[in-house]
């Protein structure tokens, strides 16, 4: 979950302006061999057959918008720089601006699940990333 966290935090995405975030989740289903289509919108939705027992279970959809909401303290630039996330026991924050975990952990969480073991017990799974939540 943090990995895929963290390589969130370093894709700028902007409502609107998704298009880098798009590409980084279709080379993630690629390099799986998992299915993903995307409508005419762009939202993206990516599929993983169910395993380890869970093959004939009712399909489960987690969803998550790939876009952030930009409130920054200062000049922030949104567009074109990466979050720099900094830990401080249990919090995490950034500097300069909004975290990002909006919606970023909850993607996270999504690509964790589509990212676990070939014979992990899961029912088929659809990860659903809307974009402009704006």
């Amino acid at each position: 979950l943090w990995r895929f966290f963290g390589e969130l935090t370093q894709i700028p995405r902007p409502s609107k302006r998704e298009g880098a975030v798009l590409a980084y989740l279709r080379a993630f289903a690629a390099e799986r061999g998992l299915e993903a289509r995307s409508d005419a919108v762009g939202n993206l939705a990516v599929f993983r057959p169910g395993s380890g027992g869970g093959e004939r279970a009712p399909a489960v959809c987690v969803q998550g918008h790939i876009d952030m909401v930009t409130e920054a303290d200062g000049d922030f630039d949104f567009e074109r720089t990466p979050l720099s996330v900094v830990r401080e026991g249990d919090w995490v924050t950034a500097e300069g601006t909004t975290l990002g975990a909006d919606n970023g952990i909850g993607v996270a969480a999504a690509l964790a699940l589509l990212d676990s073991a070939a014979d992990a017990p899961l029912p088929p799974l659809e990860a659903l990333f809307t974009v402009d939540e704006a």
